[in-house]
């Protein structure tokens, strides 16, 4: 909005008078302006909504008042807080912030629309399997292949409509890997179309699996988010793209306003979710970030750099599957289903080996830096 208005001033001052007045106004042509205009807005919404935003969800009883999958086990001597009664749903602090901000600075074109629609319907989705937690007061919420149903229809959605567009149809039909500058297939309309698929869903559950801990999946996510301000603007950009090899996505660019928001906004939601956590952000939250990580992975052709990126999301879904595979398998063989982890998602585990809360996340927010430089070398290291 902000773009479109400033350039609107700037055409109708020119010749006149006033040009010199409102020349400062170019500066709303530069992506970086506005990706820092971004981070600052979505910053000062989230600090300014958030008390409020908690505050409302208290007053409606959005809380869980029932005990997490971890209390409920028992043995988790290191936590000293209890989770029971604080609010949920402060995914929707963090959306709020998230879509204003972008609507305000970013310019509006299909990349951002797809990215703010997966946003949306992910938001949704999460926000009915929270509801429906707080009326069952056990945590069921949404059966999970109702859920998978939902994520799936809209990753088809948005392959197909990146397959079928001609100015984004490689997206989908060239696979494209870390390391390596050239595509390993092309014409790979189908697999593309189920890499699509996997990179949104994956994500936006890895992202959901990761948020059991004050701070953790938040905190994970803005490091993240990080590695795609850099990797959006450099794909939007021609000359750095064609300089570092990498594919190059017209508009990708608007992307890095997104993630600057992104950053923005988790920044002053973690300022609420800090161990210990104010409120949580719940499915509302978790389902939609990681989706939004996912759609953007894609749209700037990278999906797979996100498994790099995103690494202790990766082992935090990885664990989950190890472990309810082996403990099937084992029950049937045997009789009597065994355990790799001491509970998953594997920070869990950590936390029934007497780890801290608060050292887990510190220490998991130190993995995915690591894997975040990991990632950002895949610009150089073709």
């Amino acid at each position: 909005m902000l773009y479109y208005l400033s350039q609107q001033l700037l055409d109708w001052s020119a010749g006149t008078p006033w040009a010199g007045l409102v020349s400062p106004l170019r500066l709303f042509r530069y992506i970086t302006f506005r990706s820092a205009g971004a981070a600052l807005t979505a910053l000062a919404i989230s600090w300014w909504l958030g008390a409020r935003v908690i505050a409302w969800l208290k007053q409606l009883k959005f809380g869980q008042d029932y005990s997490d999958k971890a209390e409920a086990a028992g043995s988790l001597a290191a936590r000293l807080f209890s989770k029971k009664g604080t609010p949920t749903m402060g995914g929707i602090l963090i959306i709020l912030a998230l879509n204003l901000t972008t609507l305000l600075w970013a310019q509006w074109n299909t990349l951002v629309q797809l990215t703010l629609l997966s946003v949306v319907v992910l938001t949704g989705l999460g926000f009915y399997d929270d509801y429906a937690k707080i009326i069952q007061q056990s945590g069921a919420g949404t059966r999970s292949h109702v859920k998978l149903w939902v994520q799936g229809i809209l990753a088809v959605f948005i392959g197909l409509y990146l397959w079928r567009v001609p100015s984004t149809s490689k997206l989908i039909t060239e696979i494209m890997v870390p390391f390596y500058k050239y595509p390993v297939l092309t014409g790979a309309g189908l697999a593309g179309l189920a890499l699509t698929i996997v990179a949104i869903v994956g994500s936006a559950n890895a992202v959901n699996l990761t948020d059991g801990l004050d701070g953790l999946a938040i905190g994970c996510t803005l490091i993240v988010a990080v590695v795609f301000v850099v990797l959006t603007y450099l794909s939007g950009n021609a000359h750095a793209a064609a300089y570092l090899q990498i594919p190059h996505v017209p508009g990708a660019g608007e992307l890095t306003v997104f993630s600057s928001a992104l950053i923005g906004a988790g920044l002053g939601f973690l300022w609420y979710n800090c161990h210990p956590a104010q409120v949580f952000m719940g499915d509302t939250g978790s389902l939609a970030l990681g989706g939004a990580l996912g759609i953007m992975a894609v749209l700037i052709h990278q999906p797979l750099v996100l498994v790099i990126a995103g690494g202790v999301f990766v082992a935090e879904a990885a664990s989950v599957i190890i472990q309810t595979s082996w403990f099937r398998y084992t029950r049937r063989r045997y009789g009597t289903g065994r355990r790799v982890f001491l509970m998953t998602p594997i920070h869990h585990h950590f936390e029934k080996k007497g780890w801290y809360e608060s050292q887990i996340v510190i220490r998991f927010y130190i993995l995915c830096a690591i894997c975040a430089v990991i990632a950002l070398s895949t610009l150089k290291i073709r």
